[in-house]
This record gives structure tokens, C-alpha cells and sequence, in this order.
């Protein structure tokens, strides 16, 4: 079973940024992909960026060009640079391993969320 341990987050202004990082431990042989959802209040949980083991990232389209996803491989850490966030960034954030992108959000493992909050 993998642990999702997962820091950063907090109360950002409208334009800041801040920096999730969200580190593995336990059986991590099935990890390929990392990466982080978010859920906003009232809406259903989405995925905001994905990377795999090979460093091939995925994005939403609502972050595309604002969001970075790294990996540290030595580390089983992945990182999420968020910049130019705005209201509607606003979420708790989940990190999230699993064998793949297109099954971690079934079969994945589950950090505990961090809240994001951005003000306008």
C-alpha cells in the first residue's frame, strides 16, 4: 500500500502562486503516474495535472500554461507550481499514485487533500 504524504497549500491572493509537493512512501513498486485533483465546493473531484514515471505530464485545460507538475524519481515526490491562480482555483487538492493516468483516479492511492484558497 502506498502513502501519500502531502504539504503546501494555504490563503493566496488573486495573480499569486504557491507550491504543492506530495511525497510516496510504502509500496511504491505500483506507482507510475503522480499527480493531483482538486474539489471545489458543490462540484465533482478533477484532475488538474499528472505526470508518469517517463516525466510525460497531463494537464486540465483551465491550467494549461499556469500549472507546473514535476517528479523527483529519487525522492517519490512530485511537485505542483501553481502560478496566476485565481478564484476559481480555489479547492482542496489531492495527490494521487497509481499504475497509470487513465485508471489513478479509480485504483489510485489518495493523499489527505490540502486546501488551496485564492481571493479576489
Amino acid at each position: 500500500q502506498v502513502q501519500l504524504t502531502e504539504s503546501g497549500g494555504g490563503l493566496v491572493q488573486n495573480g499569486g502562486s504557491l507550491r504543492l509537493s506530495c511525497a510516496a512512501s510504502g509500496s511504491r513498486f505500483s506507482v507510475n503516474a503522480m499527480g493531483w485533483f482538486r474539489q471545489a465546493p458543490g462540484k465533482q473531484r478533477e484532475l488538474v495535472a499528472a505526470i508518469t514515471s517517463a516525466g510525460t505530464p497531463t494537464y486540465a485545460d483551465s491550467v494549461k500554461g499556469r500549472f507546473t507538475i514535476s517528479r523527483e524519481h529519487a525522492k517519490d515526490t512530485v511537485h505542483l507550481q501553481m502560478n496566476r491562480l485565481k478564484p476559481e482555483d480555489t479547492a482542496v487538492y489531492y495527490c494521487n499514485a497509481g499504475l497509470s493516468i487513465a485508471t489513478m483516479a479509480e485504483i489510485g492511492s489518495w493523499g489527505q487533500g490540502t486546501q488551496v484558497t485564492v481571493s479576489s
